[in-house]
């Protein structure tokens, strides 16, 4: 790993443990920290929804680590399990949730949306694995987790917000999309670019 990508996997990691670990709150039975309307009408829904992603994100970071991969192959697909299995729960509890988002139906439809992309594309990963195909089931993780790294986004959109005191109706409304989309495509790009780059190489030869 070079050091560039390790230092990106470092933050990644450190950003996800520490979001997913607040949100862990959501598991204890008096949960601190609350000023969401979803959970009020929708407790369950959102605890469920809260709980399983953070386990996603925590989970995640560690499933691109090469020297796992090669040295703990159970431990990897062990870790593979639990993490399709977060997504899934994540997924059908987010339902409810997203449609009663707050600030309305600009945000619940982004929120869905999300949860469309992040469901198929952890399926496809699923799917890939089990057919044997390594390679196109490393880039729908990688998609993937793109996904479920939107909590980390939204998190940090959420505090410029505040910060820079915005109105939050409005701007909830379009985090709800500019937390997840951005990742996607800045993945894409990356794919994008290295098999650009893989095909120069070869024309040079």
């Amino acid at each position: 790993m070079s050091h560039a990508r390790g230092a990106a996997w470092w933050l990644v990691m450190v950003l996800a443990t520490l979001t997913g670990a607040f949100s862990l709150r959501y598991a204890l039975p008096h949960v601190p920290m609350v000023t969401l309307t979803n959970f009020v009408t929708h407790r369950v829904a959102l605890s469920v929804h809260a709980v399983s992603s953070s386990v996603a994100l925590i989970v995640g970071p560690w499933q691109f680590r090469s020297s796992l991969r090669i040295e703990h192959l159970r431990t990897h697909r062990l870790l593979g399990r639990i993490y399709a299995g977060a997504v899934l729960a994540g997924w059908l509890a987010s339902i409810p949730v997203a449609l009663h988002a707050e600030t309305g139906p600009i945000a619940s439809v982004g929120f869905l949306a999300l949860g469309i992309c992040w469901i198929v594309s952890t399926g496809l990963a699923v799917s890939c694995v089990l057919q044997g195909d390594v390679r196109r089931h490393r880039l729908w993780m990688i998609r993937s987790y793109a996904l479920t790294a939107a909590a980390i986004t939204l998190r940090l959109y959420l505090g410029i917000v505040i910060a820079a005191h915005i109105s939050f109706a409005p701007a909830y409304a379009v985090i709800a999309w500019l937390c997840w989309i951005p990742n996607l495509a800045a993945v894409e790009i990356a794919f994008w670019r290295s098999t650009h780059v893989l095909r120069q190489s070869l024309d040079t030869r």
